[in-house]
């Protein structure tokens, strides 16, 4: 069984939400305390859910590794303190420049798709707030990430730095690009819809790597797709079902094209 649609990181919200106090009123200690308990529920839903919708990824112990980085992550710093109260809940959440962190059960269920071998090297297109990094910083040997909006790159580095995760590196840039000097990757993780998949990216993943990723001809068509990569280049891919991301920008913006697959047909992963 798939998810129905899903609104994640980059996301605009569907649903106005009520706004909470700010956590920045409540004492330090205090707030870690309750911090801690939020993200161990969290972490629970994440676990039940994806036993629910992708019982078979959430038997691997790629899911288990991912929803243990999860756990790990203090997911509250990596958005303003006006928002903080609602960092455990289950929603993207805006991270300012029109821009969201996605909710943490689609940061796991992407995670785990890749299925990182020991010490990876890995490539991440759409820092935004710094939180998909983070995860991945537990759980690969290196981190590459771009986000083309600049100043969230930058609060993002400066943010990843303090927290002690030097194995992530960060820049501004446009992603459709990629990274190339530091290729090839074990795992390509991109935060943003396309009609299709950026070749730089797909030339930039190491035989046997894994690329995920949405994609489809508009918003509303997007499946989150699964491709690895053989041996010999060819790609073989799966869908994990319907997501709704906002549109990759830069040179791989989206442009209507009634001709491009329509990726629902796509047989699903697990």
């Amino acid at each position: 069984m798939v998810p129905g649609p899903r609104l994640y990181r980059h996301g605009v919200a569907l649903l106005a939400t009520v706004a909470l106090a700010s956590c920045a009123t409540v004492p330090e200690p205090r707030a870690k305390q309750g911090f801690a308990a939020a993200r161990a529920a969290m972490v629970g839903r994440i676990r039940r859910t994806a036993r629910r919708e992708y019982p078979k990824l959430a038997a691997t112990p790629a899911f288990r590794n991912a929803l243990r980085a999860v756990g790990g992550v203090r997911r509250e710093l990596f958005m303003p303190e006006s928002d903080r109260a609602q960092a455990y809940e289950d929603t993207p959440l805006p991270i300012g420049y029109g821009q969201t962190i996605s909710d943490a059960y689609i940061v796991t269920v992407m995670t785990a798709a890749l299925n990182l071998p020991p010490h990876a090297h890995v490539l991440e297109v759409g820092t935004g707030s710094g939180y998909q990094a983070a995860v991945l910083s537990g759980l690969a040997g290196t981190v590459h990430s771009i986000e083309i909006v600049a100043p969230l790159a930058d609060r993002a580095k400066t943010l990843l730095a303090s927290l002690g995760m030097t194995n992530v590196t960060v820049r501004a840039g446009d992603g459709f690009l990629g990274w190339p000097e530091a290729a090839p990757y074990d795992g390509v993780i991109v935060t943003a819809g396309a009609a299709e998949i950026p070749p730089p990216l797909i030339a930039q993943l190491k035989p046997g790597g894994t690329l995920v990723m949405p994609i489809g001809p508009e918003w509303p068509l997007e499946q989150l797709l699964v491709v690895r990569k053989a041996a010999d280049g060819t790609l073989d891919r799966c869908s994990m079902g319907p997501v709704m991301f906002v549109p990759l920008t830069g040179r791989g913006e989206r442009v209507r094209n009634p001709a491009e697959p329509d990726n629902r047909a796509t047989a699903a992963c697990f």
